[in-house]
C-alpha cells in the first residue's frame, strides 16, 4: 500500500477565512496555484479555485475568503491508500484533495494533487492500461481561434468546464490558452475588478502560448504523462502532421489537431 503521506505536500500555502479576496487574487496571480486552501486556526474550512475568483460579482468588493470558498469534494487522511484516493478524486471530478489529520479534528497537514499522484505512478513502475494515447484521446475538442476576444474565450472555458483551449488558425493548431494565462494577462476582470480594469477586447493571439507542446496518437501514455509533468500543464494537444520547432522538438509551429489528452485521462489509465 502507498499511503497518501508519502506523496502529499506538507504545510501547503493557505489563507484564513478572513483573508480579503484581493489578497487571495494576488496569490493566484503571483504563485500560479490552481487551488488555495482556507483555514481557521489551521483547521480546514474550504478551498478557493481560480474559477471561484473569476466568478465573484463586482458588487462584492469587500468579500473575504469565507464568502467565496467551496467545500472540497474529497478530503484525505495521511494513512489513506493512494490508489483509493486517486479513484475518489477522479470520480468526484476534482484535481486535488486536502489532507487532514483526522475527519474529527480537520487539522490540515497537507494537500495532494492529480499531478502528485501521477508522478508517483509514473516513476513507481506502474503500467497504464493503454500503451499509447490512441486509446484515451478525446477527439471532440473545444477550441478557440487566434482572433477571438479574450472575454469570449473565458466564457467558453466557464461554460465547457475546460481550463485550457487549443488555439486555431486556418484549421491548424498554433497555440494554447489557459485560465492562468488570462488571469496573469489582466485582460479579463478577475472577480470584483472594475470594468475600467477589464480589457476584454484583447485577442487570444496576444495572450496565448505559442508554439504549443504537442504529442501524436502514437505517443506512449507514460511519455505523455512525463511531458505534462515536466511542463506543468493540465492537458496536451494530440496532433498529426506537426511542423516541429527545430530547437524545441516537442513544440509545433502548426499541426492538424485530432484530439486532446488531460492529466486526468492519463491518471485514469493507471487506476482502472
Amino acid at each position: 500500500m502507498n499511503p497518501v503521506e508519502k506523496v502529499m505536500t506538507p504545510d501547503p500555502v493557505t489563507v484564513s477565512v478572513d483573508t480579503h479576496a484581493t489578497k487571495v487574487r494576488s496569490i493566484f496571480r503571483e504563485e500560479g496555484f490552481r487551488t488555495i486552501l482556507v483555514v481557521s486556526e489551521n483547521r480546514l474550512q474550504g478551498a478557493v479555485t481560480r474559477g471561484d475568483m473569476m466568478n465573484i460579482s463586482s458588487t462584492k468588493s469587500n468579500i473575504a475568503a469565507r464568502g467565496i470558498m467551496e467545500k472540497p469534494r474529497v478530503i484525505a487522511t495521511p494513512d489513506m491508500d493512494l490508489i483509493h484516493l486517486a479513484q475518489e478524486i477522479m470520480k468526484a471530478g476534482t484535481v486535488y484533495a486536502p489532507v487532514v489529520e483526522s475527519p474529527d479534528n480537520m487539522h490540515l497537514v497537507g494537500i495532494v494533487t492529480v499531478a502528485d499522484i501521477l508522478r508517483k505512478f509514473l516513476y513507481n513502475g506502474l503500467q497504464p492500461d493503454h500503451e499509447t494515447l490512441e486509446g484515451i484521446v478525446t477527439s471532440n475538442v473545444v477550441t478557440c481561434n487566434y482572433n477571438d476576444l479574450i472575454s469570449h474565450v473565458w466564457n467558453r472555458m466557464d461554460e465547457s468546464g475546460y481550463s485550457g483551449l487549443p488555439v486555431m488558425k486556418d484549421n491548424k493548431i498554433i497555440g494554447i490558452i489557459t485560465r492562468m494565462d488570462i488571469i496573469r494577462s489582466r485582460h479579463v476582470r478577475m472577480g470584483f475588478e472594475s470594468d475600467s480594469e477589464m480589457q476584454g477586447s484583447i485577442k487570444v493571439e496576444k495572450v496565448m502560448k505559442t508554439p504549443p507542446v504537442v504529442v501524436t496518437p502514437q505517443t506512449p501514455t507514460s511519455e505523455a504523462g512525463e511531458i505534462i509533468l515536466e511542463y506543468d500543464i493540465g492537458r496536451i494537444p494530440v496532433v498529426e502532421n506537426p511542423v516541429y520547432v527545430k530547437r524545441e522538438p516537442r513544440r509545433a509551429k502548426e499541426a492538424d489537431l485530432v484530439g486532446i489528452v488531460s492529466r486526468e485521462d492519463i491518471l485514469w489509465s493507471y487506476i482502472r
